[in-house]
């Protein structure tokens, strides 16, 4: 029987609603990083990695070849704000942004992302989300409009 293999290393990029800081903590951002690795494990495009701040999230996964990346986002954002709304200490309002960064990266390029995603805390205090954002928006030659990237 043929098999389809592939390797597709995507690392994934989004906030929160209007950068709010609903992640303070490292215990709630831990917590959530697992219920966001629960959900990509469960789709089978395991993270290899997920780290961020306050106000956003970065994920390094291998999309399995029958997952969209929209759907895969789409399902973990919502179920981890589900999550968050009943146990994340309980935060009604919380939620993520409507959009969403994917960056395809090669195999060699795994130890160098792993890295900088475990930093998220370090890079932070010294630039913003937007202009990390918009460094890799620029760095993969991704077109934007400001007035549809920040909601």
């Amino acid at each position: 029987m043929p098999q389809s293999l592939s390797n597709v290393l995507v690392h994934i990029i989004y906030s929160t609603k209007s950068r709010h800081p609903f992640l303070q903590d490292d215990r709630q951002r831990k917590e959530m990083h697992a219920v966001l690795a629960s959900e990509h494990q469960r789709r089978k495009c395991n993270a290899i990695v997920i780290g961020g701040t306050e106000n956003h999230v970065h994920i390094l996964c291998r999309l399995h070849s029958t997952v969209s990346i929209s759907d895969l986002i789409g399902e973990a954002k919502r179920k981890s704000s589900l999550w968050f709304k009943r146990e994340g200490d309980g935060e009604k309002d919380f939620a993520w942004q409507s959009g969403y960064g994917a960056f395809s990266i090669g195999q060699s390029m795994v130890n160098d992302v792993h890295a900088y995603i475990r930093r998220q805390p370090e890079k932070h205090r010294k630039m913003s989300f937007q202009e990390e954002y918009r460094s890799f928006l620029q760095r993969y030659g991704v077109d934007f409009d400001e007035r549809y990237v920040w909601d």
